[in-house]
């Protein structure tokens, strides 16, 4: 879907995390997740426990630098890993 709308722009996007992308910034057209959403597609798809998921995303996804495209990672509220 994401992709659809945004064609002919090279968006780089995390692999099993469609369903938290929020949007895209479009000044520097990278894609936007939210990070709550994140960590629950890890906690409900791969099984983690909440301290697993979080230090999983920290280190191996919000941390990790592809790039100029690198997608950027959102904290939407400050309600923590709601399902």
């Amino acid at each position: 879907m994401w992709q659809d709308c945004y064609e002919g722009f090279d968006l780089l996007f995390a692999d099993g995390f469609d369903e938290a992308i929020i949007g895209v910034d479009t000044v520097q057209m990278r894609v936007c997740y939210d990070v709550d959403k994140c960590i629950n597609i890890l906690r409900n798809e791969h099984g983690m426990e909440l301290d697993e998921a979080i230090e999983f995303f920290d280190f191996n996804i919000a941390g990790a630098y592809v790039g100029e495209q690198t997608p950027l990672y959102i904290k939407t509220n400050t309600d923590y890993f709601v399902e």
